[in-house]
């Protein structure tokens, strides 16, 4: 065995138990999914405050009746309890191994070093989890005494001050849950610092609710009026958002629909002819063609081990970025949405310029390559294989999602990106964001993932399983355990237009329409959040 194999091994190993710790790490952590789903009801909860008076409004008074439903309240009510015993049953299992944790280290038991590590990680994560789960109380305790629910309500926020017991004046949760108890209770109470307490714990359609409820008992008539007016306002919005968020997937999903199911069709009726002229099924279009692959196995292994998992997982994150904030006196914990951005952004620029230039000196012995690597044409249809590829990708990552959502019930991680993205309200880091995700994500990833590896598995497996492992690959490099199915299904597709159109800038496209929607989603129901 030679020095390069042994050396290659050991990353490998190296590789293997990073990927694997980073997935099990995600495994008890929330999706994005769960939280744009309670973001997209909080839209829903604004919107059913607008009057829509005005007869100009006629057409979103429409929307707004048919988005918002006959009972937004209880719709609301009954997501925000499942969020809330979700989560408490992902505390509780958390806790549990918590404990288990502690127990081993106590005793020696196993390797302290990783216990250690888990110990952290749990911690963190519970205090997370514990941070959520008072938010989702005090939202859930508002919702149920909109709906007409006090006493419920009362006993939520009494459960959530229970859990402070000496401590409640240190947790502005506990406070503020002693504040929304005191102006629903009969008699009502008024506390001091009640309104700044609503103001710092709560945002949205429940910080106006409480205000409203505040006003009410205090007769301030005036900033009730100033109160109602500007909910209007954000009401109207909200109905503007929810038509884009709502109507355009909708419209997207169908057209996506019909377009899979006539090319299907297509290939069942004329899957027995051949294509040389270029006539016959389009899914079978260059199905059997394959590349002229001139290097060997180790060649991709040491892609993909060296260029994207040791350069991306180690060399920058573990050695390049910590020097280089140390030179610049930078510290990470410390910087805004805008350096945040910034930051993933040069941080991806730099995982691109390394794993492009270990790809670039591994092929290189075998320049000039074969017709067909690496192919970009801008003439041709690639656009329309792009945007033919995102509408049926559409239905497919959605049907598979929905599966995917009962197994892990709003658990098992998210790129960390997206978060980040939720809560922005930095138009120049929205921006950075854009450029990270819908432009240089989708340049490097394609051209390692579709340019590089899957072709080059053709040399040991047919087409259709080289797309597959592809898309595995792809799906398990995002380090996000809940998503390696949708992420799969997205490759696959993504594999699938490459194959058939032979261009680069066809899955590039796709990928980067699917990233450019993802962020447009976030970025609206953000907006709505505040």
């Amino acid at each position: 065995m030679t020095l390069k194999r042994v050396i290659l091994g050991i990353l490998t190993a190296i590789a293997i138990a990073m990927v694997g710790l980073s997935l099990l790490a995600s495994w008890n952590q929330p999706q994005i999914q769960s939280r744009l789903e309670l973001y997209q009801t909080n839209l829903l909860l604004h919107a059913s405050e607008w009057q829509g008076e005005n007869n100009k409004s006629a057409n979103l008074s429409s929307a707004r009746n048919n988005i918002v439903g006959e009972d937004p309240l209880n719709t609301a009510l009954t997501q925000y309890q499942e969020a809330r015993d979700s989560n408490q049953k992902t505390l509780e299992t958390t806790q549990a191994q918590f404990k288990g944790i502690q127990s081993a280290i106590a005793s020696k038991s196993a390797d302290n070093t990783l216990n250690l590590a888990q110990n952290k990680a749990l911690s963190e994560s519970i205090d997370q989890q514990s941070v959520l789960l008072n938010e989702l109380d005090l939202r859930l305790g508002i919702l149920q005494a909109s709906s007409g629910k006090t006493q419920a309500a009362l006993q939520t926020w009494k459960n959530l001050v229970d859990r402070y017991n000496t401590q409640i004046d240190y947790d502005p949760a506990a406070v503020t849950a002693k504040v929304l108890t005191g102006i629903w209770s009969n008699p009502a109470q008024l506390l001091p610092d009640a309104e700044p307490s609503i103001q710092k714990s709560l945002d949205g359609w429940f910080r106006y609710r409480a205000l409203a409820q505040l006003y009410k008992l205090q007769e301030r008539s005036k900033e009730l009026a100033a109160l109602q007016a500007a909910e209007q306002v954000t009401a109207q919005q909200a109905v503007e958002k929810l038509a884009i968020i709502v109507g355009v997937p909708a419209i997207a999903l169908c057209i996506g629909t019909v377009l899979l199911v006539g090319l299907t069709v297509q290939w069942l009726l004329q899957r027995k002819q051949l294509d040389t002229a270029g006539s016959g099924p389009v899914l079978a279009r260059n199905a059997s063609l394959t590349w002229d692959v001139p290097w060997d196995g180790e060649i991709v292994w040491q892609v993909l081990v060296v260029g994207f998992f040791f350069v991306g997982q180690i060399l920058i994150p573990y050695l390049l970025l910590p020097v280089s904030l140390a030179v610049l006196k930078l510290n990470p914990a410390t910087f805004d949405p805008r350096d945040k951005a910034f930051y993933i952004f040069a941080t991806y620029l730099l995982l691109s310029g390394g794993g492009l230039s270990v790809l670039y000196f591994s092929v290189k012995s075998f320049l000039p390559l074969p017709e067909g690597w690496f192919r970009i044409n801008w003439r041709g249809n690639w656009f329309l294989w792009g945007f033919g590829g995102y509408f049926v990708a559409l239905p497919l990552v959605v049907l598979v999602s929905l599966i995917n959502q009962q197994f892990w019930q709003g658990q098992g991680g998210s790129n960390p990106i997206l978060p980040i993205v939720l809560e922005g309200r930095d138009n120049v880091a929205l921006a950075v964001f854009f450029g990270t995700a819908a432009i240089a994500a989708p340049v490097f990833e394609e051209i390692v993932f579709r340019g590089f590896l899957l072709p080059s598995l053709t040399r040991y497996l047919p087409v259709w399983g080289a797309i597959a492992a592809s898309a595995f690959l792809f799906a398990v490099a995002h380090l996000s355990v809940s998503e390696i199915l949708p992420l799969a299904t997205l490759g696959a597709v993504l594999g699938f237009v490459y194959t058939r159109s032979r261009n680069l800038l066809a899955p590039m496209l796709l990928h980067s329409l699917w990233n450019s929607g993802t962020l447009l989603s976030l970025f609206l129901l953000g907006g709505g959040a505040s």
